[in-house]
């Protein structure tokens, strides 16, 4: 069983990622911490000055199940972007083509990390779907993300500690 607040941060291993790849840095990525959709498209904003990023959210999507084994999933995303020229649909697809590549050198590390992960009862979801925008999400650049789920253990044990009852409630 893990530690009851054992979590995965992705943020912390994707940054390391980033700066340890050879081919995030001869390409110029450079990591951000955002939350959702919108804390990407901010990070966008740095483009001018960026040629490419690498942005993990720091907020995440889940459920957590009640059936058989109780467990939270956790569902972490990944943002990627690469600046080109406006409207050059050659350079789009080369950035494309690297952004792929560096998602590929990614999971090369990542099933590395799942073995360490299920040392501690957490278990990533084999399928890690890498889903590319459409062009025109934000102009002059290619943007991509994939989704890492991640399972832990819940204990949902009833404790009559961590309730009132008519006899303690204040």
């Amino acid at each position: 069983m893990n530690e009851p607040n054992f979590n995965w941060n992705a943020s912390a291993f994707f940054e390391r990622l980033t700066a340890s790849n050879r081919h995030a840095r001869e390409n110029g990525y450079r990591f951000y911490r955002v939350s959702s959709l919108e804390g990407f498209h901010d990070a966008l904003g740095t483009m001018l000055s960026t040629k490419a990023l690498v942005a993990v959210s720091d907020t995440s999507q889940g459920y957590t199940s009640l059936e058989n084994t109780p467990h939270t999933r956790r569902v972490k995303l990944v943002f990627l972007a690469m600046r080109h020229k406006v409207g050059d649909m050659v350079a789009r697809e080369k950035c494309m083509d690297n952004m792929r590549e560096l998602f590929r050198q990614f999971m090369s590390m990542l099933i590395q990390e799942k073995t360490l992960l299920e040392e501690n009862s957490i278990y990533l979801d084999p399928r890690i779907n890498f889903n590319e925008i459409d062009r025109y999400f934000f102009t002059g650049c290619a943007c991509a993300f994939f989704q890492i789920s991640l399972d832990t253990y819940t204990d949902l044990r009833y404790n009559p500690d961590e309730w009132l009852t008519p006899d303690n409630n204040p």
